[in-house]
């Protein structure tokens, strides 16, 4: 066999994704962060945190290949490489890259035909999610604050802000979701939340639990309409904030139905 067949994931996208296209007997290890699907963690060995490693643990399963995600782990593929294992920093940062991601892994591992059906597959849900939004044409888009940490605030990555759009909402800070890196995404002043009055917010607070009373005890921001109106929402990290499949399949679809939700509530 020509492709690669001892795999180490150091991202937890890449393992969701190799599961998807059928091509998980090619995993020799995963990120301990693996939650998709639930079964890999039973299945395969955990070798790496997300931006720290024991090389040791990694060289044990032997990978003919190691997979990452972006700048963060630029560090422990340059290591790797050093100690001459073949590596592949993925960079993707919008959902068009999540689906180019599927196509590049479904090629890695010559599950083409798979790649093909599971991209169709993620790009019809896709559709259905933004021909559901267009069903409220005549009704203003909410405007939405994602918040994807609280010490500091801090707001979504692109790709949350793009899922926010197809699904008919606004989001609160374009400008600050255009930026790849965490501490660029940082809202120095609370009170610019309060300004730009979200009508939602939704916090994935990076695989700390949400509380929704800390965020309504802020100073001022009882007069945001989305606290005043209990539209307050947690997605958990790993349905939006890994970018693989689960963005689409877990993440466009909980704030597709949380918009639905903001306008059965302005018809009420």
């Amino acid at each position: 066999m020509s492709h690669y067949q001892r795999i180490a994931c150091l991202c937890t996208e890449s393992v969701e994704t190799l599961y998807a296209l059928g091509a998980e007997d090619c995993i020799a290890g995963i990120s301990g962060f693996t939650v998709r699907p639930p079964r890999a963690r039973k299945e395969k060995p955990k070798i790496s945190g997300f931006s720290s490693m024991k090389i040791d643990r990694i060289l044990a399963v032997r990978p003919d290949l190691a997979i990452g995600f972006c700048d963060l782990q630029a560090d422990m593929c340059r290591d790797l490489a050093l100690a001459g294992v073949e590596v592949h920093l993925f960079n993707q940062r919008s959902i068009g890259g999540i689906l180019h991601m599927v196509r590049v892994l479904a090629a890695l591992v010559e599950r083409e035909q798979a790649g093909r059906l599971l991209v169709a597959d993620l790009q019809a849900q896709i559709a259905a999610v933004v021909a559901r939004a267009g069903q409220g044409q005549g009704q203003r888009r909410p405007v939405i604050y994602f918040e994807e940490w609280n010490e500091p605030l801090m707001s979504g990555i692109g790709w949350a802000a793009e899922a926010i759009v197809l699904a008919g909402g606004e989001d609160a800070f374009p400008a600050l979701s255009a930026h790849a890196g965490a501490g660029q995404r940082i809202i120095a002043d609370p009170m610019e939340v309060v300004r730009r009055a979200p009508d939602i917010i939704i916090a994935s607070w990076c695989g700390k639990k949400f509380q929704p009373e800390s965020m309504r005890g802020r100073p001022g921001w009882q007069d945001i309409p989305a606290v005043r109106n209990n539209m307050l929402f947690e997605i958990k990290s790993p349905d939006i904030l890994s970018p693989g499949p689960a963005v689409i399949t877990e993440g466009l679809r909980q704030i597709s139905d949380i918009v639905a939700q903001w306008q059965q509530a302005q018809l009420a």
